[in-house]
């Protein structure tokens, strides 16, 4: 229970310096060479590219050099990509971006080179258990997720829209449950058809999910997987609507593209960048929503309606004020069981949050 005590403080004590790490950094501060490690390629409209574009606007900064590799798998050939950039590139800050690079990977490589920052994006780092020398940082984008739910509700004509998944992690449920419980805070009858792949890019198994969708009548998807642009363009090509998720894909799609959940990934990299250059500690654990600036939505296309823009704007300000919380009871799962009672909410923050393992009642599918 400590542990859980120590990282629910982090977030509340780092929630104020991600905010104002956010701004230029001075010129003044010493050189710092960091490096990023993609799972896939840097231009795939997703999880890679989101990562990317954080490292781009590094490499903007003054004082700053940033050294990448893509297409690095989550196996010991990751442990090579880190070591390299510290020794032949001199990185003293590394991003290693890909969920499964934590464990044992990060582990592994850190105790090597204490003076050496590890930033891993997902993971969860534990006081006592982990180096001092590794931190781990995500944000809540099931605020857009939500957002995303109220959109596809106004833009449903069936009430049947889909969800295409990696797998059924608690990151991965958070995003179903939250998508959905938007769409029916419109519709309350509206329902969530859910397809699991079973890998985070599995291109084939993508198109045969949307077009089996397609076959039952969803007609708005979205989707948690590393690289949209298969969903994005079959759906497209069926004439359906999509809202979108790590990066914008609407250039892809741009008639079939409502809007998006993107990752802002800067206000992270900043968060790290600074403390790194100033000589504070490392930020070992790190979390934040819209308000915070870690995520944020595509811009609207073309055919999404005043009236569906109102909503989700009227929830997106309150989301920006802190005060709209998407989890409270009384909430059931789909199989009818109560899994948050009346009166109780969980914050974003709530680590209980971070172990889900249901998915809520409107949701077609199951874990």
């Amino acid at each position: 229970m400590s542990n859980f005590l120590n990282r629910r403080d982090s977030i509340k004590t780092l929630a104020a310096l991600g905010a104002a790490a956010a701004g230029p950094l001075a010129f003044a501060q010493k050189p710092l060479t960091v490096g990023v490690i993609y799972v896939g390629p840097r231009d795939d409209y997703g999880y890679n590219q989101a990562h990317a574009q954080a490292a781009a606007e590094l490499k903007k900064m003054p004082g700053i050099k940033v050294v990448e590799e893509e297409n690095v798998p989550e196996t010991a050939a990751v442990q090579k990509s880190m070591t390299g950039m510290i020794a032949q590139d001199g990185a003293s800050l590394v991003f290693p971006t890909s969920f499964g690079y934590f464990d044992p990977h990060v582990l592994a490589v850190a105790p090597k080179f204490p003076d050496v920052r590890f930033a891993h994006c997902g993971g969860l780092w534990t006081e006592g258990k982990h180096p001092k020398n590794v931190a781990s940082f995500f944000g809540y984008i099931e605020e857009c997720q939500y957002l995303n739910g109220v959109i596809a509700s106004h833009m449903t004509k069936s009430n049947k829209i889909g969800f295409i998944a990696a797998k059924p992690i608690p990151q991965v449920l958070r995003n179903i449950n939250a998508f959905t419980m938007g769409a029916r805070s419109v519709k309350p009858g509206i329902t969530t058809s859910v397809i699991f792949t079973g890998d985070w890019s599995m291109p084939v198994k993508e198109a045969e999910a949307t077009n089996s969708l397609a076959d039952q009548g969803v007609d708005v998807f979205t989707m948690h997987v590393d690289g949209p642009k298969v969903i994005v363009e079959t759906a497209a090509k069926r004439g359906k609507m999509v809202c979108g998720y790590h990066a914008s894909q609407a250039k892809l799609a741009p008639n079939a593209y409502l809007t998006g959940a993107e990752w802002n990934w800067l206000t992270a990299y900043n968060t790290f960048v600074e403390a790194a250059r100033s000589g504070k500690p490392h930020p070992n654990f790190i979390r934040g929503g819209l308000k915070d600036g870690y995520v944020k939505m595509s811009t609207y296309g073309p055919t999404v309606t005043d009236a569906a823009k109102k909503q989700a704007d009227g929830v997106k300000a309150q989301m920006l004020a802190g005060r709209f919380d998407i989890f409270k009871g009384p909430l059931k799962d789909n199989k009818g069981a109560t899994i948050i009672p009346a009166g109780k909410v969980f914050k974003q923050t709530d680590l209980e949050l971070e172990k889900m393992n249901y998915l809520v009642e409107g949701v077609v599918g199951s874990v």
